[in-house]
């Protein structure tokens, strides 16, 4: 346990590294108004801090860095929520309360909102089709066997795509199918669509069964999203702009991982829910083995609708993004509710 002058240290070091990506000295925190120690009282301090992990030296001659021990420390015990900048807060609400009314527009403009506000690489997970229900479906003919399928979703994902009608399907019997399907099954998890079909149509739409098996495969043809339609970056670039990746070498495998959206989704698909905060080889990849990953899950209308993350350096600004989130969190949650 670290004692109270550790503490405040520690917390000063990581605050300075933070604004200014150089090495902390001892003699620059004596400067400060709110330290009241010697330099030598708080060299030997850092000397410590350094023998128990929290604090690197670089160089010999040079002063501290923060360890990923040490952010940890600091994200669990030290850090300031910031409060949120009333232009950043105004910035906010006004992207919620404009015409982006539709969840997955929203989500998809959120990417860039963060990405702006933060300086950092915005990455966000938008739902998959186990959190997605029925709204609306239409079949729209197009002449021959060919016809534009439109599903659109509660979450305000719409697929549009062209679809091949099987000659044995009677149009006008379709068409009775697609009322039944918008009048009985909307709200309908997708996963669960064809099993509730049958179930609830009973001897009401026995007569139909045939045509329903066919439209059945019209509508996983339209209702199929490719995983990379629900990943969005923003910023991508802006990790470019950080002291820390001059490196070309570390960069390149950064930008690569960004590029690779399988592996993307699999390192999202291990967040935990809510907010979380890893920092540096705490990461289950090693091409951001140098970075954190602030992630936070969002709700809209109580269901949850994907993850928020922030890539950036271990020398983040972790109180003002974690204040971000959180007020983006609460935002997108009230999307519903004030539609």
């Amino acid at each position: 346990m670290l004692t109270e002058r550790q503490q405040l240290i520690l917390g000063v070091i990581i605050d300075d590294y933070i604004r200014s990506a150089e090495p902390v000295g001892s003699r620059s925190i004596s400067k400060r108004g709110d330290v009241a120690f010697s330099p030598a009282t708080i060299r030997n301090e850092m000397a410590d801090l350094e023998e128990l992990g929290f604090l690197e030296q670089p160089h010999t001659s040079a002063g501290r860095i923060p360890s990923i021990q040490g952010y940890r420390y600091y994200v669990d015990h030290l850090m300031r929520h910031e409060a949120v900048a009333k232009s950043e807060l105004q910035a906010i609400r006004a992207f919620v309360a404009s015409r982006m009314t539709e969840a997955e527009q929203a989500i998809q403009q959120a990417a860039m909102i963060i990405s702006n506000l933060t300086n950092y690489t915005s990455i966000v997970l938008g739902p998959d089709s186990v959190n997605q229900a029925l709204k609306q479906f239409q079949l729209v003919p197009l002449g021959g066997d060919k016809a534009v399928a439109i599903v659109v979703t509660n979450t305000g994902h719409v697929e549009n795509r062209t679809v091949t009608i099987p000659p044995d399907l009677d149009m006008n019997d379709i068409e009775q199918a697609v009322r039944f399907l918008n009048e009985r099954l909307s709200g309908t998890p997708l996963t669960r669509l064809k099993s509730r079909l049958f179930s609830a149509a009973g001897e009401e739409m026995g007569r139909y069964a045939d045509q329903c098996e066919g439209l059945l495969k019209l509508i996983e043809q339209a209702v199929r999203p490719e995983d990379d339609s629900r990943l969005f970056l923003s910023g991508t670039t802006r990790i470019l702009a950080q002291p820390e990746f001059k490196d070309v070498d570390k960069v390149k495998n950064i930008l690569g991982l960004l590029e690779e959206t399988p592996t993307l989704m699999r390192l999202f698909s291990s967040m935990p829910q809510g907010l979380s905060v890893r920092i540096g080889t705490e990461n289950d990849h090693a091409a951001i083995a140098s970075c954190s990953l602030i992630t936070a899950t969002f709700t809209i209308e109580g269901e949850q609708m994907g993850t928020i993350g922030i890539l950036g350096p271990t020398r983040m600004d972790y109180g003002r993004v974690i204040s971000l989130l959180g007020e983006f969190g609460r935002s997108l949650s009230g999307l519903g509710t004030e539609r």
